[in-house]
């Protein structure tokens, strides 16, 4: 969709002053009000004749308190700007922001996607020294190193904008624009951006326009005083199309000015914020009325027209980032370039790959893993292409919603026990060895237990206690990012299951790149509980085969077997190892 481009919405802070705009299209008049003038008087805006009204304060400066006062016929509504940058809080006042940044020399480009760890996490929960208050973007770069060093180069921040209450999970935003004062606000937030790039860590935001706020409680709700049927008003449908999960606050996207609206968030995250991928929430509600796929009678026609123009926005502003689609009907169109009809979307969430690894690994019964969940998710695609797919055995959804973290799942109320960790180990290679972009979740890599919420910190204490556990996945992510120079196999897309044997309940798979040694990677997953002296491997090459990672080793967690593994000699590509239970290995080449 094409529309005209209204310039300088908000509030815009120049050498004179600062020039207010805000659309209103319904009001009779509208004035701007704030500590530049002590909240004395009324200072009127002009209508520009199109919706929009604007006019200029001169002497106010960054810093300073502002509000709208907006008239429709008999009633006054005093209202926050839509694109304030910072309130003082949700329920409080405008701030006028001043948008410089020293960046210093940051130059940052994130490494190629089939490089790419992401990990995901949540500010106020992540690392809180202060068990009173919530996490802030300072306790998020007092991490980076830690994160660095388990070898993340990509963090996923769930939302940080303006949310309705001080403790959420970030998707119930009031004002888009403006990022969350508990966590730092917005001068913090490019902070860390900044410190993350310096650790050559990227950011991905997540951002959330299927909905704005869960109820009517926020300033957008009736903006100007109209509205029908009951509903929002100028920002939100006034018809069917309104009702989502969370209310009736589904965004107009049939209206240039909200389009707009949207599209100029989009270009403030990725160019004045620098953010290096955007993972937008819940596209499927912003598509289809009713959240459903292949459902033309529900579909929202300029709801899709709004997704392509996101992708394309963001595109032409950095080739470079990263969209990624969350997005339950797993449709290959979400994917597709807009040019053939598609979103335009890098890579989509695989919600399938965290309901795979706990209906295989949650059994204590080895006859009833079904070895085609698994299968069924390494050679899974969109497009034929693998890394279209964000791949994670844990997300703040899958833990949580009336679920809980894989390890809990997998042994409820024991979530950092023995089969636990030996289970998670197994669930950690294949994440990391499967064809697609990996994504952790806070805390998975050293046992934090039982559901995400957003008020209870991880436990950074497990760090400790568990950093064998740690140890294994920063061998795996190592591995995965071919480190060691012996394993290039495990960055391409390319994979093929050379084993499968369902009484046992043994999978064997080959990734490669080129081909030959250093390259051509074998992945042993036994999910039984029957160890075997000696268990034919078919080797895709003769040769000596190294055992890269051992997920028995004692180094991982003192209680584990620590079952060696020997190298094998591969003779007609077949090769002969002991096999311990419920265990995973991987091995490759030198020469």
């Amino acid at each position: 969709m094409k529309y005209p481009h209204k310039k300088d919405v908000g509030a815009v802070v120049r050498k004179s002053g600062v020039t207010f705009r805000v659309w209103a299209p319904f009001a009779t008049n509208v004035a701007v009000k704030g500590s530049f003038n002590d909240w004395s008087s009324d200072i009127p805006l002009e209508s520009e004749n199109d919706g929009y009204w604007a006019g200029e304060v001169r002497g106010a400066i960054a810093g300073q308190e502002y509000k709208y006062v907006i008239t429709n016929g008999e009633n006054t509504f005093y209202r926050n700007d839509p694109r304030a940058l910072h309130l003082t809080t949700s329920a409080g006042n405008s701030i006028i922001t001043d948008t410089t940044f020293d960046w210093g020399d940051d130059h940052f480009q994130p490494v190629p996607v089939e490089q790419q760890i992401i990990y995901e996490l949540h500010v106020g929960t992540f690392f809180r020294p202060d068990p009173a208050t919530v996490g802030t973007f300072q306790d998020v770069v007092d991490k980076l190193d830690y994160l660095a060093g388990l070898g993340v180069n990509m963090i996923e921040l769930m939302p940080v904008s303006s949310m309705l209450m001080d403790r959420g999970w970030g998707y119930a935003i009031d004002y888009i624009y403006s990022v969350e004062s508990l966590y730092g606000g917005r001068h913090d937030f490019l902070e860390l951006i900044k410190a993350a790039h310096a650790k050559g860590i990227g950011i991905i935001l997540d951002v959330v326009y299927n909905h704005f706020g869960p109820d009517n409680s926020l300033d957008l709700w009736r903006f100007d005083g109209w509205y029908n049927d009951d509903k929002g008003g100028i920002y939100f449908y006034n018809d069917w199309r309104a009702s989502t999960p969370w209310g009736d606050t589904r965004p107009d996207y049939g209206r240039v000015e909200v389009q707009q609206y949207i599209h100029d968030n989009v270009s403030m995250w990725a160019h004045e914020c620098r953010v290096d991928g955007l993972r937008v929430d819940s596209t499927i509600f912003i598509r289809n009325a009713k959240g459903y796929n292949d459902d033309p009678g529900d579909d929202i026609a300029e709801g899709w027209s709004l997704l392509q123009n996101i992708t394309k926005v963001a595109r032409k502003i950095n080739p470079n980032l990263i969209v990624i689609a969350e997005d339950v009907g797993a449709n290959d169109y979400i994917v597709k370039s807009v040019s053939e009809g598609g979103a335009g979307f890098d890579a989509q969430w695989d919600l399938g790959f965290p309901h795979a690894m706990r209906d295989v690994l949650r059994s204590n019964d080895s006859k009833n893993i079904n070895l085609d969940i698994i299968c069924n998710e390494l050679t899974k695609r969109f497009n034929g292409l693998a890394f279209q797919r964000v791949i994670y055995t844990d997300s703040h959804d899958s833990a949580a919603n009336g679920s809980a973290r894989l390890n809990e799942v997998i042994a409820p109320g024991k979530g950092d026990g023995l089969f636990a960790r030996r289970q998670m180990l197994i669930a950690a290679t294949i994440l990391l060895t499967t064809p697609g972009i990996p994504m952790l979740f806070q805390g998975q890599e050293f046992m934090e237990v039982g559901s995400f919420n957003d008020w209870r910190s991880i436990d950074w204490d497990k760090a400790e206690r568990f950093k064998g556990i740690t140890e294994a996945y920063r061998h795996l992510i190592a591995l995965r990012r071919n480190q060691h120079d012996n394993t290039a196999g495990l960055m391409d897309w390319q994979i093929d299951i050379i084993h499968r044997d369902d009484v046992n309940k043994v999978l064997i798979y080959h990734r490669w790149k080129a081909g030959g040694p250093k390259d051509d990677t074998i992945i042993v997953i036994n999910f039984g509980s029957q160890s075997f002296d000696s268990y034919d491997v078919p080797f895709t090459r003769e040769g000596r085969w190294i055992v890269r990672f051992n997920s028995t080793w004692k180094g991982y967690s003192e209680d584990f077997k620590d079952e060696q593994v020997a190298p094998v000699e591969a003779a007609y590509s077949n090769g002969k190892i002991n096999l311990p239970s419920a265990c995973a290995l991987i091995f490759s080449q030198d020469e």
